[in-house]
């Protein structure tokens, strides 16, 4: 059964550090946000069965997710 990223653990942060950041940082929390999109459409796509996306949809979507977590990553070292 497909499960969320644990976005906090991928960052090496807390839960309430990123949260933290979050607040003092607009662009950061859009990125999260986006990052959050993301990861549900691919737990979506990976659970769905009768409308099930091809191969590449999926690799598509899991490049998307990635590619948000890669700038979430930019923007926290931008900030440090």
């Amino acid at each position: 059964m497909p499960v969320t990223h644990d976005l906090y653990q991928d960052l090496k942060l807390t839960k309430e550090e990123v949260q933290q950041k979050r607040t003092q940082d607009s662009r950061l929390d859009s990125l999260i946000n986006q990052y959050s999109e993301a990861d549900a459409e691919v737990v979506k796509a990976e659970t769905a069965t009768s409308d099930a996306p091809s191969d590449d949809t999926l690799k598509k979507l899991k490049e998307k997710r990635l590619q948000v977590k890669d700038r979430i990553v930019a923007q926290l070292q931008a900030r440090s």
